[in-house]
């Protein structure tokens, strides 16, 4: 067996069980009679479908020897970083947490599994392009866009998909700004260690 055979069937294989795994869990909600919109407004689920559709979309790219460009780099290293901290996050602060309705081998993978996919699919088959620092400010678009989606929708709704983003339960507006700059932090020291051996690793499959 190939790199190159390894690399797409991992693709195809991890970015169709996400999508499994999340559809899976969206029926059961739906089941309970909980709000759609819920559902995709937590973050894992959204960086989940995303890293997804990178996998796929990355390994088809692969299949058809079409080399990726910049923004398909960029894209896929943003995937990566943001199912990087769901891990670390998920980890970190709710790994104790009452997970509800959640199926318990969809918590392990959109939350364990997949992470640790999105990292080692990285370091095997780092990006083409050179990384800079404006790759940076790229990456975290998403999660301060997902944020600011949150705290705007919660205050209107009354409803937070994360305790530490919820004023009511964070210790107030401190304790939401305490958690989203120790996040935010997370992210830039994440992106930076991707950048960093994103530059210095060396492709295992050339196409």
């Amino acid at each position: 067996m190939t790199k190159r055979t390894v690399l797409i069937g991992g693709r195809f294989f991890f970015g169709l069980l996400t999508l499994v795994a999340v559809g899976t869990q969206l029926l059961v909600h739906l089941g309970l009679g909980f709000d759609p919109w819920n559902f995709f407004s937590y973050f894992t689920n959204l960086s989940n479908m995303f890293a997804a559709a990178v996998l796929l979309i990355s390994g088809y790219r692969v299949l058809v020897n079409k080399r990726p460009s910049e923004l398909d780099d960029a894209t896929r290293g943003t995937a990566t970083i943001a199912m990087a901290v769901v891990g670390l996050v998920f980890g970190a602060l709710l790994a104790g947490e009452d997970l509800g309705s959640m199926v318990p081998w969809v918590n392990i993978v959109v939350h364990y599994v997949i992470p640790v996919v999105m990292v080692v699919d990285w370091l095997f088959q780092p990006p083409r392009a050179t990384l800079t620092l404006k790759h940076l400010w790229y990456w975290l678009l998403y999660p301060i866009a997902y944020l600011v989606y949150s705290l705007v929708r919660g205050t209107f709704v009354n409803w937070y998909p994360y305790w530490f983003i919820d004023p009511a339960r964070a210790g107030g507006w401190g304790g939401v700004v305490v958690f989203a700059v120790s996040i935010a932090v997370g992210f830039v020291l994440v992106s930076l260690a991707m950048l960093w051996l994103g530059n210095k690793l060396k492709r295992q499959v050339d196409y």
